[in-house]
């Protein structure tokens, strides 16, 4: 399994709009990606962080994931209010 971890800090007021977005692309990965079996969205107590948990089969189906309409809408709509992004790659172990 693939897992992708993601770290975001969203500028202030652009939180519920970033929420909604990313709850979104969340819903819809999971139900229109084979290869998408956990997407996993939490906030910090300020609101203005956020983590991001997914899990795939594999670093192709991931690679499948950067490459779907409903994504790359999503980065491109959030990206006016990130004010930092981490993302780091894992294996997971059984």
């Amino acid at each position: 399994m693939h897992c992708i971890t993601v770290r975001f800090e969203i500028r202030p007021g652009r939180e519920q709009a970033f929420r909604a977005a990313v709850v979104a692309n969340a819903r819809q990965s999971l139900r229109s990606e084979p290869g998408c079996r956990v997407f996993d969205v939490g906030v910090d107590a300020t609101g203005h962080g956020f983590f991001l948990y997914e899990l795939y089969d594999d670093e192709a189906a991931f690679a499948a994931h950067l490459q779907t309409t409903h994504f790359k809408a999503f980065d491109s709509e959030v990206a006016p209010w990130v004010l930092s992004k981490a993302v780091h790659a894992w294996s997971r172990l059984e």
